[in-house]
């Protein structure tokens, strides 16, 4: 069973049918012991960094969260549930994630840039890693963000994409996983890698 995690941020079902079509047995909830007791587990999320703190504050879920990645349950965050596996936050002020990858979540500052970058762009260097195999190189996914994660250490980074600079796309470390990216909108890329977690993760 892979626990969906309702925090209260975003539309989850399209991420529920797309993790059914890759062959998972999904339970959305916002019960800590359904999510402690699932084989893995999906932190999902659009919107503010600060707002998905608080959901996840809000229904005691933090601390089940940092319990099943201490314990060694994959955890895959998406987008915002991606972002929120890092220290600091930056939107708004400075909000304190997760803390369970070090790296802070940054404003796109260029001027030149369209903020947010909202469209297809390509997962580059794509380690050899279970999350991305069979994927084509240079894959293309649907990104929809205003903020990136500046991943403190280089070998947490399995992909990274350009946009005004090169920033952490796909990231893991153990069985913890993030990708900034919406596989549910990526088509065939976004399926591939959510079967690979369901499958491999």
């Amino acid at each position: 069973m892979i626990a969906l995690i309702d925090y209260g941020i975003g539309n989850l079902r399209s991420v529920e049918k797309a993790l059914s079509a890759a062959g998972a047995d999904v339970r959305l909830t916002e019960d800590p012991e359904v999510i402690l007791n699932a084989h893995k587990v999906v932190l999902p999320g659009v919107g503010a960094f600060a707002d998905g703190m608080s959901g996840l504050r809000q229904r005691g879920l933090e601390s089940a969260v940092r319990q099943i990645v201490e314990r060694g349950t994959p955890l895959l965050g998406i987008c915002v549930g991606m972002q929120l596996l890092f220290e600091v936050g930056e939107e708004l002020g400075e909000h304190p994630g997760l803390g369970l990858l070090p790296g802070r979540v940054r404003r796109f500052s260029a001027a030149s840039l369209k903020v947010p970058q909202t469209g297809w762009n390509q997962l580059l260097n794509c380690a050899s890693h279970p999350l991305l195999q069979n994927l084509p190189a240079d894959s293309y996914a649907y990104f929809n963000h205003s903020y990136y994660c500046a991943a403190a250490q280089a070998d947490d980074i399995l992909a990274y994409t350009e946009y005004g600079l090169q920033y952490a796309s796909v990231v893991g470390r153990g069985r913890l996983y993030g990708v900034q990216f919406h596989p549910e909108k990526s088509q065939a890329v976004g399926l591939q890698i959510l079967r690979n977690f369901v499958e491999r993760g």
